[in-house]
């Protein structure tokens, strides 16, 4: 599949970084770097938009580097981009840490996986099917 997409930072475009990859990183299009301090957040233009076909999303997800060495994650866990958003990818980061991080231009921040879906029509019902766990959940799964 082609992805249709707008580069306007200086950055090159997102590939993937080995054959099994499943996301292509993106980076931060800054002027300048820009200092999170702990527990802010912010968001961290990409300088890329891009036009997903009808039926497709784009999963940002965090970087695990930057979240287990630094604290660093996104604000809402997993951002989606849907298929008639055609404004610049922004990143909405958070420190999580207790010390100061600097974001760098041309760094990565976030990872894209594209992934395709299906709307579907919600049909109101009195009762749903049984199945072995029923309404267990929130750790129910454990074993004993």
């Amino acid at each position: 599949m082609k992805l249709s997409i707008i580069n306007r930072s200086t950055n090159p475009l997102p590939a993937y970084q080995t054959s099994g990859s499943a996301g292509v990183d993106l980076r931060a299009y800054l002027e300048q770097p820009v200092t999170l301090q702990p527990l802010e957040r912010q968001l961290i233009p990409t300088g890329l938009h891009i036009a997903l076909p009808n039926g497709y999303e784009a999963q940002i997800r965090a970087r695990s580097g930057l979240s287990t060495k630094h604290g660093i994650t996104l604000i809402n866990a997993v951002g989606t981009i849907d298929s008639d958003y055609r404004g610049e990818i922004k990143i909405g980061l958070v420190n999580l840490s207790n010390q100061a991080y600097t974001i760098e231009p041309g760094e990565r921040v976030a990872q894209m996986i594209i992934s395709q879906y299906e709307q579907v029509k919600f049909e109101l019902v009195d009762e749903l099917d049984e199945t072995d766990r029923g309404e267990g959940g929130f750790g129910s799964t454990d074993k004993k």
